[in-house]
Parts: C-alpha cells; structure tokens; sequence
C-alpha cells in the first residue's frame, strides 16, 4: 500500500505509465455541488494489472456524501461497487490494484495522496467499512469480543473493562441475544446472519464520521434487517454520521436512502435524489432494474422481467454506451458514448435518450412497465408427493456453566411440524434465522434424522426405508444450494460435476452418452455446452446457480429442495432463474420446496407458502390469501418489515420494525414461541402451545387470539 501511495504522490499513479497503458478521456461528469460534503470523489479511475490485461473497473466515477446523509450505490456484481469504496478505504489489492486517477477527498484531506500511516489512524475510527463476507472478514481463531474491542483499544485507548462493555453494548444494539456470552464465543459458533450483525457491531464501535456498508444485510432477515438499518438511519442522522450502502436490494434503497446513484461497467450511468430515481427513471439499466424486482405491492406477473446478455468485459470496453448491447432503446447514436444529460432536480443520466425520455415521461409506449395482472395458473394435481407430519429435530448440546461446570441442553430446531407439497407445485417456506428452515429441509433430504414424526415421499415412509432404498430414493429429491460457488467442487470442470452423478448411478449406457447427456443438461438450463470444459471460477455467479439446477435435474428427480437458490444473485440474475426454474417445472413437472427470506421472491414463485418461526410453524395459506390476509401476528411483522422499491409507497408506510430479541433456542419462551415479540401477547400465551387453527379453507395460523 505504500508504494502504491508513493506511486501516487510521484504522478505515476496518475498517467497511467507502466499501468496499463494511458486512461482514455472521462466523459462529461455530473454537475455536483461538494459544499458541505464529507466525501468528495472526482474523476476516480481503479485499475487491475492481471496476467491476461488490464480491468478497468472504476472508470471515471464522481460522487459526494454529506454528514448525516446515506448514498446508495447500486448495480449487478462487477460494476465497480465494491471496488470503489474500497479504494476510499485505501485497502485495494496489491499490486494487481492500482489507482491510476483521481481524488477522493475527506474531511479536507485527499485519501488518494494520504501516507499510509496516517490513512491507518484513519481506517476504522473515521472511516469504518462492514464488509459483505463476515466469515472471510472476522478472525477464526479469536473470540467475538476481542474482535469488537480491537477498534477500541487502538483508536479510543479504552481499557478492557470499559470495552467490553461497549461491546456487549453494540451486541444488544445489532440484536444478537445472550451478548455477555457470546463475546466469548468464535465465529464458527454463529450463524451467517450473526456474523454480519458482528461486523456491523465493529463498523459502528468507534462511532465513524463516514461508515460504508457493503451489503450489509444480505444475510439477515427481513425483520433484523430494518432494526439494522433503522439503526444506521437514525445514527447517521442523529450522530451526522455520512454512509455509503452498497447493494442489491432497491427496497431497502427506496426505504432508506436520500441518494442515489447507479453503476454499471464501472461508470455511474445514473444520479440523484431517492425519489427522483424510482419515480423518473432517465436510464434504460435504472428501468430494467426496476422491472425486474419483484413486488408485495403489485399483482404477480406471469414472469419475471429481465435484463438479457451480460456486462462488458471491462479489459477491453466499448468505445460507445456501455449498456447499448442489452438495452432495447439503442439508437444508432451510441456507439459514441453519452455526455451526462441534466434532466431536472440534481437528477442526471449518462444516455443519448435521457431528454426524450424526460419529454416524454411516462407517457412513452416503449417504457410503459406493462404488468400481466392475471398469469396463467400454473399446472399441479392435489395428491400431494410429500406429507409431513409431527416432524421434530432436537439437538442435545453441552454448555459451560461457571468456570468448569457443564450442563446439558436441548435445542429444539424443528418442533411438531405438519404440511404437506402437492405434486407440481411449488410450497414456500419463510422465516427468520433459527427458524428451522434449513433443517426441515435436511430432514426431508435424510441428510438429519427426525427424534420424532413421519416423512412421506410418494407414499414410502422416509425413516423406515433401508440404505439400498433410501439411494433410490435420492434419485427423486434432490437439492439446489444457496451458495453455489462453495457447493461446486473447484478442481473438477463443470462437465465432470454434471456427470458425476450420472456415473455413479449408471444412468446412461457409456461414456459418450454422459457427454450427450451433460450437453442436453446444459442447454435445457441456458448455458452453452461449450461451458462443460470451464471451471467454476471462470462462470458467473449466475452461470454458476445454473449449473446447480442442472446438477439436480441430472438424476431426473420428482421434488427439489431450494434453499435460498436466489439470495446471493443480482436483481437482473435473480429473474432469470426464478423465470428458468419455472420453466422447467412446466415442461418437467417438478415440485419445489423453495426456501427463502425475499417474501417477494417467494410470493412470486409459490402457490402456498409456511411461515415458521423457532421451529414451529405459524401460518400456512394459499399465496394470495397470506399476503393480503395475513393472520398471525408473526407474519404480519414479516409483511410490514418487507421493503418495496417505491420511494412513494415506503414513505408512505409507518415503519414500525419487529422490537424485540429473537428468543435464543437453548433457551425458548414457554408456551407460544412468539410471545416475547408479539404486540398481541397476554399472560394466557405463556401458558399452552396453540394449535394450528384452519380460519378458512387451507388457511391455518397458530395463535389464541384468532
């Protein structure tokens, strides 16, 4: 790092020389007024020097941050998020990573030219960053606390008493429970969303003057995501603290954001205010993103929009508009690339039809957001492929109590769950961290053993069916995961992980009818079959989520367990698997058991949804009568905690997050599970577990007070 600032101060830094070659000229930047701002960054140009050329990824980026005020940035992976707030923080890889023109000004002061002695007294007291991967982020090997109080003892000189308490504090503060506890614990003992709350909790610790958030709350729930968020909205504007979220969720953008601006191909393509970004949208890559999120506001579309090809190589960009190969209003005009146009309001564009668009508003035939209010149903029979029935899961731990002592604990995942999936249909399953959704999910897969309950899959009993069965079995569930980089075996190429299943079962004759097979695989998910001699490193990661649908539809299977196949794509991504998965149901007649957090994810794709919450089930409903009549006070929470991306509608709603701390499951709340959190709770919910009560036809919630 401090060669690259010596670099920097010398000028070499900043041509370009022995770089990557001289950066091309910055088209027009947007008119922006720093009077006042915290952070200023002009003309900022990223490089990476890599063995096969140089990727351009910050090309020519202006923006400002005011205290007290939160910027969004948003875009698909790759167009420079990231990147960019990385380089504020100074912590770019080297030496692939080079900052090759620019400033970014702070408090005064130019971070660019900054020595790196004093950009570390800096980094972590006035300026703090919550990074996205907290496993990758936090220490394995030290405990929870001792992360948290680092900040403090090097930028506050805190003794350890009065950091540990700051810390237990900042725990409380990002909802984990039992904080005195857990500062001792390490990060493999928490859950994803706990790590993230973690980081969050460092990020805040020394209280910044610019905190930057990379998808902070990708991991979370919905409902500790806007007890995070409202917390980092009312610090910023009570404490002045200035913030940069990065993110992929527009919702949470429409929500809390003040500003706006959207990158792609590493140049901001659009910039302004919240409400003049969602209401006025003045660049086709703003508007197709906005078309591809689904809504809890709007009636389901029969699919989903979506953004077809795929970004610029940025080693070597065009020359003209770099959205012009995806966009669908390209005129002949952008193969030279747009001055930004300013279309009224502090509100600018980087396209050659920004004007035209403004003229003609919403008025214009080619960007009206035409909505299919009434889809075509999708087809499914009423015997239903999997009956569950008193499923429970408990876990018996150890904990320490006192110095040496231990005591045994039951953990009670999943808890006397009942439902049941129709053939060809697809059942939603939601619910916060520690619900027990994964774990059902496991049970169904016979990756965990039930302590009680039946499974039935096709009419053979689960926990009764013998090794040789059971492998016949797998053949007919199968699983999509979350993450698919990390469930892709990376020495292996994408062929050879499509066609190890196909081997070890013997399904097909030789070894050219496995190619064939992996080919057709390939294509019926959208890639090329070209793609079966790449690794999954070289695959996007949603090439990659696809090559994880074509895993499972290998073995030719009846039901496929989702866990979270869509939390980690991006919103144009994200369309086009859901659109893909249900394509194949159509055309193969599959069943879904389809796990998620995004409740607009999941009212779009299911036809009946569980609401499950500490491992038992609050609410199962057809679709459409569980969003607009929702019963249990539970998911009411979840509905109102859900952002839409509508500046005018979120404004509109009194945000009113879910109070409370959810329930620690060594230790859950006598009689109903969500009493300690419910607004409705009497002293009579403490006292009986309530029963599933069918309120109309399939329409059953678990609560005494309906």
């Amino acid at each position: 790092m401090r060669a690259q600032s010596d670099a920097v101060r010398s000028g070499a830094g900043r041509s370009g020389a022995g770089q990557g070659g001289t950066r091309a000229p910055t088209p027009n930047a947007p008119n922006l007024d720093a009077a006042g701002a915290l952070l200023s960054v002009r003309d900022l140009h990223v490089h990476f020097v890599t063995s096969r050329g140089v990727v351009k990824a910050v090309d020519g980026v202006s923006y400002d941050v005011k205290p007290g005020e939160m910027v969004a940035i948003v875009g698909e992976s790759g167009c420079g998020k990231s990147v960019t707030s990385l380089t504020v923080m100074r912590l770019l890889a080297k030496p692939a990573g080079r900052i090759v023109g620019g400033s970014i000004q702070f408090d005064g002061r130019d971070l660019v030219t900054l020595p790196e002695p004093e950009m570390r007294e800096l980094r972590g007291r006035d300026v703090a960053m919550i990074f996205q991967e907290p496993m990758t982020s936090l220490n394995p090997v030290l405990p929870i606390g001792l992360q948290i109080m680092e900040p403090l003892f090097v930028h506050l000189k805190m003794d350890k008493a009065t950091a540990r308490a700051r810390a237990r504090e900042l725990l409380e503060l990002v909802g984990i429970p039992d904080a005195e506890r857990r500062l001792d614990m390490h990060p493999h003992e928490f859950s994803g969303g706990m790590r993230q709350r973690v980081m969050i909790a460092i990020g805040l610790a020394c209280n910044p003057k610019l905190l930057i958030a990379d998808e902070p709350t990708t991991a979370l729930d919905v409902t500790i995501q806007a007890q995070i968020l409202e917390l980092m909205k009312d610090l910023s504007s009570r404490l002045g603290i200035a913030m940069v979220v990065i993110t992929h969720n527009l919702g949470i953008v429409a929500r809390y954001a003040d500003r706006v601006n959207v990158m792609y191909a590493g140049r901001i393509v659009e910039h302004g205010t919240a409400e003049e970004v969602f209401s006025r949208p003045r660049h086709p890559y703003t508007m197709g993103l906005l078309r591809a999120v689904p809504r809890l506001d709007k009636p389901r579309d029969a699919r989903l929009y979506t953004i077809e090809g795929m970004p610029p190589n940025l080693m070597n960009p065009p020359t003209g508009c770099r959205f012009a190969e995806r966009c669908e209003h390209r005129i002949d005009a952008c193969v030279q690339y747009p001055a930004v146009v300013d279309v009224g309001r502090g509100h600018t564009a980087a396209c050659h039809r920004a004007a035209e668009f403004e003229a003609a508003d919403r008025g214009h035939p080619n960007l009206r957001l035409v909505r299919n209010d009434q889809p075509t149903p999708r087809p499914h029979h009423d015997d239903p492929i999997l009956n569950v029935a008193g499923l429970s899961k408990h876990f018996h731990l150890s904990r320490r109590t006192g110095l040496f002592g231990r005591e045994k604990v039951v953990v009670k995942a999943v808890d006397d769950v009942s439902f049941n999936v129709q053939r060809g249909e697809t059942l939603g399953l939601v619910g916060e961290s520690g619900c027990g959704k994964t774990t059902l999910g496991r049970l169904i897969l016979r990756l965990e053993d039930p302590t009680s309950g039946s499974i039935q899959f096709d009419g053979r009993d689960l926990g009764s069916a013998t090794p040789s069965e059971m492998r016949a079995l797998r053949q007919k569930i199968q699983v999509i995961f979350q993450d698919p980089f990390s469930s892709l075996n990376p020495r292996m190429t994408i062929g050879q992980i499509i066609a190890e299943p196909l081997s070890v079962y013997r399904l097909e004759p030789n070894a050219r009818a496995v190619r064939d097979r992996v080919a057709e695989l390939l294509s019926q998910v959208g890639l090329h079959p070209y793609m079966s001699e790449r690794y999954p490193h070289e695959l996007s990661g949603g090439q990659r989520q696809r090559v994880g649908i074509a895993r499972a539809l290998a073995m030719k299977p009846s039901l496929i367990v989702c866990d979270e196949p869509v939390s980690a794509l991006d919103v144009s991504i994200q369309g086009q698997i859901i659109n893909l998965l249900e394509d194949l149901q159509e055309r193969l007649g599959l069943t879904y058991l389809f796990i998620a957090h995004d409740l607009a994810v999941v009212r779009h794709i299911s036809r009946r949804v569980v609401v499950m919450y500490l491992g038992r089930v609050m609410e199962i409903a057809d679709r459409d009568e569980l969003y607009a009549h929702p019963a249990h006070p539970y998911t009411q929470a979840l509905l109102a905690a859900a952002p839409v991306p509508d500046v005018v509608v979120e404004r509109a709603r009194a945000s009113r997050p879910l109070q409370g701390e959810l329930p620690s499951p060594l230790n859950p709340p006598s009689g109903c599970v969500f009493r300690t959190r419910c607004p409705k709770a009497t002293k009579a919910c403490a006292e009986v577990v309530p029963p599933p009560v069918e309120l109309r036809p399939g329409h059953l919630a678990a609560c005494i007070h309906l």
